[in-house]
């Protein structure tokens, strides 16, 4: 017969070993969406995805609100960001760290269609209606916003359309894709006050439309992904100068293709090795690998989304799955990442999200 210490040590245990109720695997995910008429979406959702099995949690609504079609989160704050775009503002939310709902916490009338966070936590960059620089609080809260727009090169007479901004690795410049400039403008940030100022620029062939940009891990290296040429054109980066040196530009698809394409998300694996682009028209996911020396890309294939309108995707936190939004099939695809060569497989999962535009998962940490 065990003495009850005996039992009570068994008890114990056996409580470690059972699951926690939100295992190390799983993580967060939210899907900005359009909302009106034609859809079925009424806003922000969030699920769990378990990234060793690259299944989700059930799907539901985490925030009703207009438009979200592109979101960002705070990289140390329980907040989220929105674009709400068809009606000019930027929404904030604190988040539910057990469920990841989202509360309101502010908005600014800022019009964006793209969104991203300065490493730092300091500002808010949009990209839209003009560059936007939003200074943060310590709350993550929204504060005061600065707007730059982009001149006009000599002869061209389109209007600016800057559709997205990144902050460079080390916080100091913003880097924003202009599509109807064909140019890629490098701004100083002063989050602090908050302010944005022209520091320079990289002209591509006209008609390249850059729509949005990726930074190498080691921060050495940049890619645009150009809409409508469909190509990515690679970069050195000077982080000391802030300056951006084209190194090579290369399609989105496979050689003597005839598909009428418009790219429009790029990322690149955690460990840096791999590139992803995606196609709307053929609906597939580009494949390349990284010249970690050169920043060059060696063209591997494309991988259909098995969905329609992959106007984005994201890497899981693990770097084991890519997640492939179709817009127009409102589904989110499952695909396994080789660790050895970047391809992706099919996993023949996926879920239901109503015309999903956007995937963001809660950084590591």
């Amino acid at each position: 017969m065990p003495s009850i210490r005996s039992l009570a040590a068994m008890v114990t245990v056996a409580l470690i070993g059972l699951p926690s109720a939100v295992p190390a695997a799983e993580h967060l995910v939210w899907f900005g969406t359009y909302t009106g008429a034609g859809t079925k979406s009424d806003g922000i959702y969030v699920s769990r995805f378990d990234d060793q099995t690259g299944t989700f949690g059930p799907v539901e609504l985490a925030a009703k609100t207009t438009t979200p079609s592109f979101i960002a989160l705070h990289p140390t704050l329980p907040v989220l960001y929105a674009a709400c775009e068809f009606v000019g503002k930027v929404e904030a939310f604190t988040i539910d760290e057990a469920t990841g709902k989202l509360a309101a916490k502010g908005h600014a009338a800022v019009w964006a269609c793209h969104l991203s966070v300065a490493p730092s936590g300091s500002a808010l960059l949009a990209a839209g209606g003009g560059v936007a620089c939003l200074s943060l609080a310590n709350d993550g809260g929204l504060g005061a916003v600065a707007t730059l727009q982009h001149k006009a090169p000599a002869g061209v007479r389109a209007k600016s359309f800057p559709h997205s901004v990144y902050p460079t690795p080390d916080g100091r410049f913003a880097v924003a894709c202009d599509m109807h400039f064909d140019r890629v403008f490098v701004h100083a940030i002063d989050a602090a006050k908050p302010a944005l100022a022209p520091h320079g620029a990289v002209a591509l062939p006209a008609g390249s439309g850059p729509r949005h940009f990726a930074f190498h891990p080691g921060g050495r290296h940049g890619y645009a992904l150009n809409q409508t040429k469909a190509t990515v054109t690679a970069f050195t980066f000077d982080a000391d100068a802030g300056t951006l040196a084209e190194v090579q530009t290369i399609s989105t698809l496979p050689e003597g293709s005839t598909d009428k394409c418009a790219s429009a998300e790029i990322a690149l694996h955690p460990s840096g090795k791999f590139l992803y682009a995606s196609n709307r028209g053929p609906d597939t996911i580009a494949m390349y690998a990284v010249d970690a020396a050169t920043g060059r890309l060696t063209f591997r294939g494309v991988e259909p989304i098995r969905g329609k309108e992959p106007r984005n995707f994201a890497i899981a936190p693990g770097g084991r799955f890519l997640l492939a939004a179709g817009q127009h099939s409102a589904s989110v695809t499952v695909f396994a990442i080789d660790p050895d060569n970047g391809m992706l497989t099919f996993t023949g999962k996926q879920v239901d999200v109503p015309t999903p535009t956007c995937i963001r998962f809660r950084p590591a940490g």
